[in-house]
């Protein structure tokens, strides 16, 4: 018997081999910007290293996630995580913890000892860092990691900035905060404390630098026009929680006020309530209007820490402070109603918002400065050439997140213009957004809660509020990522494919597709969970 027509085709021929000649469109794998990554002010590859970390390589995790943020540990810790809220998991259950994952990951590198590597080679180039805080240490440590030597500055005692002197302990311990720290030294940092840099140019004159980047932390605490006695005992925040390092305490006595709706006024607020005080907040505006941290007011609501919605103050006596009702007009700002009430208070915290101390500044031709801070370029580089500034020396946003960010931008053009080239960011994939993903893929998976300290311990001691998430848990926390517009190797392009067209390159490389077999039906793409395969017009 004759075998089937189809079986005896001339194994070369076009009617064999090239079934792609039927085709309208051809699917093509592609990369989307995960939003995770897009959210993230430190610009972390947040998605690539939950990659790692779901497979149980952790220390792949951690470095993968250090190449842009040398300070998981903290920023577990302190990050309000931006990238949670812009998760695409939470649209089908609840966004991934990566804020608790980077935790994890970041403690685990401190009790394993993992460590940076040093440069292989030096530059021979010198740069000037004033101010050991979340800009300046990252800074620091990007621009030694590309072989640059590197001296920073620092007025203060101790390292970290505003990390140490703005955040309460119970929010981040200070063994976690110096062991951080010192990973950056050991890679060849010279640090000089206690050292105030009074002349810019001097210093860098005196020191050989070829290059500065400015990242002075916002020190000094804004003052409100309230009429007081010659008794009232008013304070700035960012005293009360610097005097928190040392030996001695602040004397706050029992009633205190503490003025303002930030999140430095909610950490003195509970730093009060662990000393034994009976704090109140006295905002102007409602809570939906608070800048401080939702999750942050609520703790401190738990804690024990009244709040006085719409309410300011105007007058401040020896033991108590006179206080406005306020009502918010059809544009949300605060109008006074007349009434007043009074208030029992031993002192009075002010929290309106922090300035920096610009006299280094002195002196330097070309600078240019708006609402009491340094105006940059988009390389971040001042008006001068070779002094770059970041975090709040310059207008944004004032977090850690942000001023760790600012390092890593800052020190990739340092390390350019020091090279006498010019950094180019490459450019960025369209977003991966919700509608691309087929979700009926995922198994439900409700998002691992950390652990707290009971609330009679959080009133009394400065123990960490927050705990973090063990192997086990942050190992499922890691799995619940989506890898929104990436290929991750699920298979189902390869399964689903009736021509066998799809051709896998082993692990971790991937897919390609056999155009000689493809007709185009677009099965795979319209089957990948996570949206990472494109139909394309066959003319296109």
């Amino acid at each position: 018997m004759d075998k089937p027509f189809a079986i005896t085709l001339d194994p070369g021929s076009s009617l064999a081999n090239r079934t792609g000649s039927w085709r309208t469109e051809r699917p093509v794998y592609v990369d989307r910007l995960p939003p995770c990554n897009n959210a993230c002010p430190a610009g972390e590859d947040i998605q690539g290293w939950l990659y790692h970390a779901e497979s149980g390589d952790y220390e792949a995790a951690w470095r993968h996630l250090t190449r842009d943020n040398p300070f998981p540990a903290i920023m577990g810790r302190v990050c309000y995580h931006s990238c949670e809220t812009a998760c695409n998991r939470g649209r089908l259950d609840e966004a991934v913890g990566i804020n608790a994952v980077e935790r994890f990951l970041g403690d685990e590198a401190i009790r394993r000892g993992w460590q940076f590597a040093k440069p292989e080679t030096e530059t021979g180039k010198h740069v000037l860092i004033v101010g050991a805080g979340p800009a300046g240490m990252s800074a620091a440590y990007h621009l030694r990691r590309s072989g640059h030597r590197v001296t920073v500055h620092e007025a203060g005692p101790l390292l970290g900035g505003m990390m140490r002197f703005g955040i309460p302990k119970y929010r981040l311990p200070r063994d976690v905060l110096d062991a951080e720290m010192r990973r950056v030294i050991d890679m060849g940092v010279e640090v000089v404390l206690n050292s105030k840099v009074g002349n810019l140019l001097a210093t860098m004159q005196d020191g050989r630098f070829d290059a500065a980047f400015l990242a002075v932390g916002a020190h000094i605490g804004k003052r409100a026009s309230i009429p007081a006695g010659t008794v009232a005992r008013i304070l700035d925040a960012v005293s009360v929680l610097r005097s928190m390092e040392g030996e001695e305490k602040p004397l706050l006595g029992r009633r205190v006020v503490v003025y303002g709706g930030g999140n430095t006024a909610i950490d003195v607020a509970r730093t009060a309530r662990r000393m034994g005080a009976e704090p109140i907040i006295v905002y102007r505006r409602t809570r939906d209007k608070m800048p401080a941290h939702d999750l942050e007011v609520e703790e401190a609501l738990q804690e024990g820490v009244m709040i006085k919605w719409l309410s300011t103050i105007r007058q401040a006596g020896e033991s108590s402070i006179t206080v406005e009702k306020m009502v918010l007009d059809e544009s949300g700002f605060p109008q006074p109603t007349g009434e007043f009430e009074t208030l029992e208070a031993d002192s009075v915290v002010l929290a309106l918002g922090q300035d920096v101390d610009l006299g280094l500044l002195d002196g330097v031709p070309g600078l240019e400065f708006v609402d009491g801070v340094v105006k940059v370029d988009g390389q971040m580089m001042t008006g001068h050439p070779g002094v770059f500034a970041g975090g709040d020396m310059v207008p944004t946003d004032r977090n850690i997140t942000v001023g760790v960010g600012h390092g890593k931008k800052a020190a990739r053009h340092i390390d350019a213009w020091l090279r006498g080239t010019t950094y180019v960011a490459p450019p960025k994939h369209p977003l991966a957004t919700f509608e691309r993903l087929n979700t009926w893929y995922y198994s439900d998976a409700p998002q691992t809660v950390r652990p707290v300290l009971d609330i009679i311990r959080r009133q009394s001691t400065f123990e960490e509020v927050q705990g973090g998430l063990d192997e086990t848990n942050a190992l499922f926390e890691a799995r619940r990522c989506l890898s929104c517009g990436n290929c991750f190797e699920c298979d189902n392009c390869y399964g689903v494919c009736p021509d066998n067209a799809v051709i896998k390159l082993g692990p971790g490389q991937r897919f390609e597709i056999n155009y000689d077999y493809c007709k185009g039906c677009g099965l795979c793409a319209a089957e990948c969970p996570c949206g990472a395969i494109d139909m394309v017009p066959e003319d296109g």
